[in-house]
């Protein structure tokens, strides 16, 4: 589906400072050149599919988990790269990315100073060079979503795919009080937001040229950008699609999650202003359930 070209090897990456980063402000400066420590451009042609996988502190899954990946891609012969989007780690986890860089053509990384998921996410969505792009998580990298996303992207005309952890079908195999936070932040977003869909957070596939500008556009970062990249892609017209999956993770978040609870709340309130009451309604968001066709998911 996606080709078996093999690119030659590139050189490892290296940095430079981009300064100190900014807060986005959905203006439409890249928050690539303003938050990041950059690697240098590919010296290869652009991949069909690129994976960014944000990462924090993850010196001790970081290495086996790209190189899991990387082998499940290479049995599929795809035609892709890994970006990693590193942030503000304190552990050896930059010292990592840089030696597998070195050893992996396929795989490069960029760097903030900062502990930002959100800004670490967009930054690799505008850095990503592959025709398709799948943001996702260092501790769950389930490649079977890989399969069905790519597959609804080509041939039914989705402009995102995301993996929902809540749709009919899933498999949610994470600790209770992770799944009840998941379920008080879609109860949050439906009644704040008008979300239409059941999950926000789970792993998304999408079509770059489409859905890259979108991501410029997202005004929130940490936690929610992830929330307002579905959201606003819906609003704007974008055929955004759901599939259940199955999920287990690694290992425990590497945030505390009730410290992320006081910065959510403010910025779903900023969303609201800027969704809801300065943007025009208008969603198209349906949901695909293994053994049925695209329907419009419910708003209850």
């Amino acid at each position: 589906m996606l080709g078996n070209e093999r690119h030659p090897a590139q050189a490892a990456p290296r940095e430079r400072d981009a300064g100190p980063g900014t807060p986005a402000n959905g203006r439409g400066a890249s928050a690539v050149n303003r938050l990041t420590n950059r690697a240098e451009p590919h010296q290869m042609a652009s991949p069909k599919l690129t994976v960014v996988v944000p990462v924090y502190n993850e010196e001790s899954i970081v290495r086996e988990a790209c190189q899991e990946l990387m082998a499940q891609l290479e049995e599929r012969g795809w035609d892709y790269e890994i970006l990693v989007a590193e942030n503000g780690s304190k552990d050896r986890t930059v010292e990592i990315l840089r030696a597998m860089a070195g050893e992996y053509p396929r795989l490069r990384y960029i760097h903030s100073q900062e502990p930002n998921y959100g800004l670490a996410l967009r930054s690799g969505i505008l850095e990503a060079a592959g025709q398709f792009v799948v943001a996702d998580e260092i501790d769950l990298c389930d490649v079977r979503f890989y399969d069905r996303a790519l597959a609804l992207l080509e041939a039914n005309g989705a402009d995102m795919v995301v993996g929902s952890k809540r749709a009919p079908g899933s498999r949610d195999r994470r600790p209770a009080y992770r799944r009840l936070a998941t379920a008080v932040h879609n109860t949050v977003l439906k009644l704040a937001l008008g979300f239409q869909g059941t999950d926000t957070h789970g792993v998304k596939a999408f079509v770059r040229e489409r859905i890259a500008p979108t991501a410029e556009r997202c005004v929130v970062d940490r936690d929610v950008f992830a929330s307002e990249l579905v959201l606003r892609a819906a609003l704007e017209g974008k055929k955004v699609v759901e599939i259940p999956v199955s999920i287990e993770e690694k290992r425990p978040p590497s945030i505390a999650l009730f410290k992320r609870v006081p910065t959510v709340l403010k910025q779903v309130c900023r969303l609201f202003w800027v969704l809801r009451v300065q943007a025009p309604p208008g969603r198209n968001h349906e949901c695909v359930h293994p053994s049925e066709g695209p329907k419009k998911a419910s708003g209850s």
